[in-house]
């Protein structure tokens, strides 16, 4: 994946992390095209425990990548359900395809509401692009 991309159908967070949610009261949660690009190739995913709660911008899990070790931010809160154990041998999964095979966790939300307050492309687009 070489080309900028912020799909309409999720919602952003200003940290460069996204939501997909799914019916009411799921969400998967990634990093953005503009997070994996500015750390550069992805060599590691320190993902949190299954059951652990997470806040909404709050630090949930670390990449890290052959430039920095970088925190990971919960666009919203909720209770860790599943993680991608894929990334444990495949980080670079977040490079190649942030929006797909690259995910990072499923949470169950605390408060599904938290999303109204998330950008939507166009806006997460005009904040990464300076427009």
């Amino acid at each position: 994946m070489t080309e900028a991309t912020y799909p309409d159908q999720l919602l952003y967070h200003d940290q460069h992390d996204w939501a997909r949610l799914q019916g009411e009261s799921d969400a998967v949660f990634g990093v953005t095209f503009y997070a994996q690009d500015s750390l550069g190739e992805v060599v590691f995913y320190d993902p949190p425990e299954i059951g652990a709660a997470v806040a909404k911008d709050s630090s949930y899990a670390e990449v890290e990548s052959v430039k920095a070790v970088s925190e990971v931010i919960a666009p919203l809160s909720g209770e860790i359900v599943e993680i991608n154990d894929a990334l444990a041998d495949s980080p670079e999964l977040i490079n190649q395809d942030p929006y797909g095979e690259g995910w990072l966790v499923r949470v169950r939300l605390s408060h599904p509401a938290e999303a109204d307050a998330l950008l939507g492309a166009e806006e997460y687009r005009k904040l990464v692009e300076g427009g």
